[in-house]
């Protein structure tokens, strides 16, 4: 069983994104024909025929708000699917969502000021979950690190948060 929790997009927060998102822009529900877009309100690829919203979402801000911090050049955002409806947010899997052997992630790691504190390039190997797990490991062996996020490569996009346990 992992200690470390990938942290979807808040029930409150994807409300907010589906009425104006981060960028300040209208929220634009659609119907997703084909499914297989990776929703970051419940953490799992949509279903054909769902309504679904391409929205801007800056993670790091919405982070460092939390706190009472401020990210400064590190504020960064970007686009994510979720729900055009609310959700039942992610369900009770123990594996790490849109894990796939050989997909190339980025694991970037924050100090509690929302600086950039390391990072770096993962290959998910045929056990996605056990790459996870080292690069969160690795991650939080740093007592500076307090969060991190997972993104894709070939896109750039957020795909979840993980913070100390």
């Amino acid at each position: 069983m992992s200690i470390y929790l990938a942290r979807a997009i808040s029930p409150a927060v994807h409300a907010q994104l589906r009425v104006t998102d981060d960028a300040g822009q209208p929220c634009v529900p659609f119907v997703d024909a084909e499914g297989g877009s990776p929703l970051r309100c419940c953490l799992r690829l949509s279903v054909a025929g769902e309504r679904i919203a391409l929205v801007s979402y800056a993670p790091l801000r919405r982070w460092a708000a939390e706190g009472g911090v401020e990210p400064g050049a590190y504020d960064e955002q970007g686009p994510v699917f979720v729900h055009a409806e609310e959700c039942g947010g992610p369900g009770s899997s123990e594996a790490y969502p849109f894990e796939r052997a050989g997909a190339l992630r980025t694991v970037r790691r924050y100090d509690a000021e929302g600086r950039i504190a390391g990072g770096r390039l993962l290959e998910l190997p045929e056990a996605p979950g056990e790459g996870f797990e080292q690069a969160f490991e690795e991650a939080f062996a740093d007592p500076a690190v307090v969060l991190v996020h997972v993104r894709a490569v070939e896109y750039g996009c957020f795909h979840f948060e993980v913070r100390r346990p």
